[in-house]
């Protein structure tokens, strides 16, 4: 019997150096953000009198996705009062209708997946990545890596895969395109992006510390993998600091202050966005207004405890879960104790 792991799904993409579709590749890494960004212009920038009536307009622009739980995919995990709220950002790679046919899938996958917890005080996130090769779970298609249940069963197969991995139920979902992230970087003026070690890519130079990044030279940064010792994983450290550098700039005083840079933002944002029907402009600010004290600093970046890659009998290239480092996580997410648990473990994946 073929491991579900071994079918190459559309949209896999081992061969960065294929210029156009890296292009497309490094657009989904960046986008992520955009979800909790626009919760953290809102927090603040909705106190400018006019501003609601612009931000409701651009954000209606966005498209509305529904969630369903299957009979396949077993019962959602219960809500315990005083645990804070969980989001999960979703970075798709869209494809043809054609590719996406002839695969019997949905036309897109999920290259990028974090959750967001937001603590129950409203004073602290916590955004923790997971390797898109990570060996779960996918209710109706047995083992296979997390980032193919977008795939096979779109957003809601997505969120449930989450929810199930994790033990917490997700409470909003945002799904990002990729197009329009250079424009994005380049509407804030570029951002701050702390560069891990020196090395050029894509003809851009980088070098290691702080420094400042505009569009094109942030897409080429959350593309590259073949240059670090530990590829995909400082991709996703990389990805982090993107929407690190693109929060930073969001809440600066600069920035908030500025009605029109807030507005261009959200217009950039909201064609790119895909959420729940929960996920109203009207939720939307409401959390913002709940987080307005939230700065940069008060954002907390991890990674999901993992094992080892390994090849699967049939030779697909898997990231092994590592269920007792899990099992500390998943307490602290349902018991809202993130800030013990990143003490101890920040940085160790």
């Amino acid at each position: 019997m073929t491991d579900p792991a071994d079918v190459e799904l559309p949209g896999d993409w081992e061969d960065d150096d294929q210029p156009d579709p890296g292009r497309r590749r490094g657009r989904r890494a960046a986008l992520i953000a955009l979800l909790i960004v626009a919760a953290l212009v809102i927090g603040v920038g909705l106190v400018i009198g006019n501003y609601l009536n612009g931000l409701q307009n651009s954000y209606e622009k966005r498209t509305v996705v529904q969630i369903t739980r299957g009979v396949s995919d077993g019962e959602r995990p219960e809500e315990i009062d005083g645990t804070g709220r969980n989001f999960l950002l979703l970075g798709s790679d869209k494809r043809s209708a054609e590719d996406a046919a002839s695969q019997g899938v949905s036309g897109q996958r999920s290259d990028v997946m974090m959750l967001v917890h937001v603590s129950e005080d409203d004073e602290s996130v916590f955004i923790t990545s997971f390797p898109r090769d990570l060996y779960v779970d996918v209710p109706g298609h047995g083992k296979d890596r997390i980032n193919s249940a977008l795939a096979y069963g779109g957003v809601g197969l997505a969120v449930t895969t989450v929810e199930n991995f994790t033990g917490v139920p997700i409470d909003h979902v945002a799904l990002i395109d990729f197009d329009g992230i250079e424009g994005l970087v380049d509407t804030l003026g570029g951002v701050d992006v702390q560069v891990p070690q020196s090395f050029q890519a894509g003809g851009h130079q980088f070098t290691e510390g702080v420094q400042t990044l505009d569009g094109a030279e942030a897409l080429t940064f959350v593309r590259e993998r073949k240059q670090f010792a530990d590829g995909d994983f400082q991709r996703n450290r990389n990805q982090q600091a993107v929407l690190k550098g693109i929060a930073d700039k969001l809440i600066s005083a600069d920035t908030l202050s500025d009605p029109r840079k807030l507005a261009d933002t959200i217009e950039t944002i909201s064609p790119f966005l895909t959420t729940d029907d929960g996920l109203s402009a009207t939720t939307m600010v409401e959390l913002g207004l709940s987080m307005r004290s939230v700065r940069s600093g008060d954002l907390y970046f991890l990674a999901v405890p993992h094992g080892d890659p390994y090849m699967t009998s049939g030779g697909a290239s898997v990231v092994a879960t590592d269920e007792e480092a899990m099992d500390v996580l998943r307490d602290a997410l349902r018991t809202d104790d993130m800030g013990t648990y990143y003490a101890q473990h920040a940085g160790t994946y």
